[in-house]
């Protein structure tokens, strides 16, 4: 059941990547022979001002984003609320554990961040997963709340702005599976833990059940003893997180005045001095962050993070080449979305 639910999830990714991915990359090969292809791939692909103009009768309202992190938010909350419970009650560990299993791993060379092979695990090791879960599951609790936030209060979306029906399920799909990617070796066994909860409520009645004896100090403080890596990770997280919201709020400002709905103006500030779209290579970063936090060893996670990466460095792309055709005087020394590379 475990190895069923961590395949299944990771051939989605290998399908998203064969469907979307591989599409972009094939259009983004310089060559005057692809145009026809590249138009295609930007039809499915494009939304707002980069939306090819044939694809709008098949479109959503890009507003529809917001769809996306309501999703992401009560999605997150559920699985994190279900590892969370499980880790306090299942999983627990002391911190003489995390300074044992802290031991083993430096006498055994230390853990390979860049390596997907993962060696038999000790139950130390096991409940340490679970709690690194619990982490992960935490930084993307915090991340989808703020985008939801920032979908009503900060973005003001033109009443024009489209999104083609085909990206607006991918966003879909990518918010179910993305935070389920953060959790999948372990999602097995909290799933039949809180079913075992259900089923105890269900058939012995809420008088009846006996209620986990749990300590707030036993629920954060093994978040607290977690290792550098995951640390690490967190701080880049954050770094991007704070950046990509400063430059939300600056994109969020240039439509402060309804008048201003329809136009479009060159936005400046925080990373935009130096590319296009600093919120996709923030999104990136707080991504890396995440797949740092992880420990590397995930192949799902991965996928998750290539998946970003790609995406947005295309759509990053797009947009820079569109704002070089519609200003002259567009800051000639920005890239698209990495500094000084691209």
């Amino acid at each position: 059941m475990e190895l069923e639910i961590v395949w299944l999830v990771r051939a989605a990714w290998i399908t998203v990547w064969v469907v979307s991915i591989l599409p972009l990359v094939i259009a983004s090969i310089p060559t005057s022979k692809l145009n026809s292809f590249r138009e295609l791939v930007l039809s499915f692909a494009g939304r707002g001002k980069i939306l090819h103009p044939s694809s709008q009768k098949f479109t959503v309202p890009q507003k529809f984003f917001a769809h996306f992190y309501v999703i992401g938010v009560v999605w997150t909350t559920l699985l994190l609320a279900a590892t969370w419970m499980y880790a306090c009650e299942m999983a627990p560990l002391s911190s003489e554990e995390f300074q044992l299993s802290d031991i083993a791993s430096r006498l055994a060379g230390g853990s390979d961040v860049f390596s997907f092979h993962k060696s038999h695990m000790t139950p130390v090791e096991d409940r340490f997963e679970v709690w690194r879960a619990v982490f992960l599951l935490l930084l993307m609790e915090i991340h989808v709340l703020r985008r939801v936030i920032e979908s009503f209060y900060v973005f003001k979306y033109s009443p024009s702005a489209r999104m083609h029906i085909l990206g607006y399920f991918a966003g879909l799909f990518f918010y179910v599976t993305a935070p389920l990617s953060l959790c999948s070796n372990i999602a097995p066994e909290v799933a039949r833990f809180v079913g075992n909860q259900v089923a105890e409520f269900i058939a012995n009645g809420k008088s009846h059940t006996s209620a986990p004896e749990l300590s707030l100090v036993m629920c954060i403080s093994p978040l607290m003893k977690l290792g550098s890596v995951q640390w690490i990770g967190g701080a880049i997280f954050l770094w991007g997180w704070i950046h990509q919201r400063r430059c939300h709020a600056i994109l969020g400002s240039l439509r402060e005045n309804p008048s201003q709905a329809k136009e479009y103006i060159i936005p400046y500030g925080d990373w935009f001095r130096m590319v296009s779209s600093p919120h996709f290579l923030a999104e990136i970063v707080l991504y890396a962050g995440l797949l740092i936090a992880s420990g590397g060893t995930d192949i799902t996670i991965w996928l998750l993070f290539g998946f970003v990466a790609a995406n947005l460095t295309y759509a990053a792309g797009e947009t820079h080449r569109w704002y070089l055709r519609k200003f002259e005087d567009y800051p000639a020394n920005r890239h698209a979305i990495f500094p000084h590379v691209y």
